[in-house]
């Protein structure tokens, strides 16, 4: 006799006790317990199709999309199938390439070739077809040869030159076969819910939120997002820095160097045009910015206030966390938990009161906030504006005009930080912002917090929830957006890493996901740190920064 813990989405559903051995179709089958459209089965830390034995105990844990583990196997499934269909349809005339997010869905652009929207609506119908064939999606493990002989003669040269000498897995679906880091379901047929919106140069392909069983059905481009994603897709362009190959040649041939400095100027430049906007703008005295978690809003701030003083402007930086409710008064999530993320966890009628005093050329004693005990306390420093002083403010609310709304709009100026990788692994891996931001966030909290990946990767679920409530909503409403991406970064960021990442032992509920980080991190060669500039938005993430944090 054997038990299995049967769980959901990693929540403990029920224990089934068996004599014999077991498949996994077998034991969910007819469990009225679990819901339909599971995408993957976890036993112990492992991906296993439906057909495998179990013949010991063992916990298994049902996968669906309401899982944020869920949502990314569909978001790549969908985008495997869509792959499938393309070739299906195009074959090898030209290459599709799987960009970058875009609100509820992918960017995606067929290189030297203007999409359709006929093309897109064909492409959609093919997909269709190919969900409700049902096909299987088999993971294969193979070596180099063996993977550069099924996808040559699919136009995919970007795929074999990030190939070594070990294994890799491949998925094969009737006769397809592509490479995708990330798990995919074992069946074609549990992507119900997809649209390809047509958006010329490319399309965009939607999929069902986390939690969601359907999609919006209106969509609304975030334009200001897009247009950052496309300049950033441009100066790539430039670099001729589309893959990861390519950044391990520039590495290689010892021109990364170069490609380093051109891009620091870069975000030197940015800097310099906002900073040069709010001068000339002699209204404007308050400047907010925000952005999730990573982003390097801080090291921002700090060239922000070096620019600003170069043109005679004196920022003065007021923390948004002082002004926190004492703790008594904060509010709660569902749960019963504290939720410090909420705009209410903040004392919005003494933040506008300070504000308009400021801003009427008064002084005001600056509030300071005792994390410790719960409670504010008065800090004696006092602040007053002269004619050329202007205030900088920085916290997860910035964007949202309730926090300021004493502020007139002539007055103040709302800047959007966030980390928007355009970098491939190649045409089909996108590497999503957030991982390059979850990664920057690890090594700086082991770094400067002494905390351990296990902790980051366990927390980054309630931090993604608090942005999707409190930035992301906000976001089309700033007046500059930065994108603080660094294209090397992750180069340097490796050594850091992937020494965390190893240390995340297998009983752990993130143990695959920092086994999928260390896959992705092992395309990229090393960067020194000796190249990174003091000043870099990097340096607050590995330290050796100019500024003090």
């Amino acid at each position: 006799m054997f038990k299995i813990e049967l769980k959901l989405d990693g929540e403990y559903v029920k224990t089934l006790a068996y004599a014999e051995p077991q498949t996994i179709a077998s034991i969910v089958q007819g469990e009225e317990s679990l819901p339909e459209g599971i995408l993957i089965y976890k036993v112990d830390c492992q991906y296993l199709k439906s057909s495998t034995s179990i013949e010991a105990d063992a916990k298994l844990d049902c996968v669906t999309i309401n899982s944020s583990e869920g949502n990314a196997i569909y978001q790549d499934t969908a985008a495997f199938i869509l792959c499938k269909a393309y070739f299906n349809l195009f074959s090898t005339r030209n290459k599709l390439v799987i960009e970058h997010s875009i609100g509820d869905g992918v960017f995606c652009e067929v290189l030297n070739y203007t999409f359709s929207s006929e093309d897109v609506e064909n492409l959609s119908n093919e997909m269709m077809k190919i969900v409700q064939g049902a096909f299987p999606i088999e993971k294969i493990s193979m070596d180099p040869k063996q993977v550069e002989k099924v996808v040559a003669k699919k136009n995919r040269d970007d795929v074999i030159k990030n190939l070594k000498y070990k294994n890799v897995d491949v998925y094969k679906c009737n006769g397809y076969y592509d490479y995708f880091l990330r798990q995919l379901a074992d069946n074609t047929s549990v992507v119900k819910e997809f649209e390809l919106v047509y958006h010329s140069p490319g399309f965009i392909l939607r999929y069902p939120r986390k939690g969601q069983s359907r999609i919006d059905r209106k969509f609304t481009l975030p334009r200001n997002l897009f247009a950052t994603h496309q300049e950033h897709d441009k100066w790539l362009n430039i670099l001729n820095l589309h893959t990861v190959s390519a950044l391990n040649r520039a590495i290689q041939d010892y021109s990364i160097n170069e490609l380093i400095q051109m891009e620091e100027a870069l975000h030197e430049k940015k800097i310099l045009d906002i900073a040069n906007h709010i001068s000339w703008k002699k209204d404007i005295k308050l400047v907010l910015i925000a952005g999730p978690s990573s982003s390097g809003k801080t090291s921002f701030a700090k060239r922000l206030s070096v620019q600003l003083r170069v043109n005679g402007i004196f920022p003065h930086i007021v923390s948004m966390d002082d002004y926190f409710l004492p703790r008594t008064e904060t509010p709660r999530k569902k749960d019963g938990e504290l939720d410090f993320e909420s705009i209410r966890a903040l004392d919005l009628e003494l933040l506008n009161n300070d504000l308009e005093t400021l801003l009427a050329g008064k002084e005001i004693e600056l509030p300071k906030y005792n994390f410790v005990e719960g409670v504010r306390e008065r800090s004696y420093k006092t602040l007053q504006l002269k004619e050329n002083d202007i205030l900088i403010m920085e916290g997860i609310h910035g964007l949202n005009d309730e926090l300021t709304e004493s502020v007139p709009f002539n007055q103040k100026v709302k800047i959007y930080v966030s980390a928007l990788n355009n970098l491939n692994i190649d045409a089909h891996n996108r590497i999503p912002t957030t991982d390059s931001r979850k990664i920057r966030r690890m090594v700086r909290d082991h770094n400067f917090r002494g905390h351990s990946a296990e902790q980051t990767l366990m927390m980054w679920n309630s931090v993604r929830a608090g942005e999707d409530s409190n930035i992301f909503p906000y976001q089309e409403n700033s007046d500059f957006m930065f994108n603080s991406i660094l294209t090397y970064e992750l180069a340097v960021l490796k050594k850091y890493a992937m020494p965390l990442l190893q240390s995340v032992n297998n009983y752990c509920p993130k143990y695959l996901e920092a086994q999928r980080l260390i896959r992705l991190l092992d395309h990229l060669y090393n960067i020194q740190d000796d190249v990174v500039p003091s000043n870099s938005i990097l340096r607050e993430f590995i330290g050796g920064s100019v500024f003090n944090y």
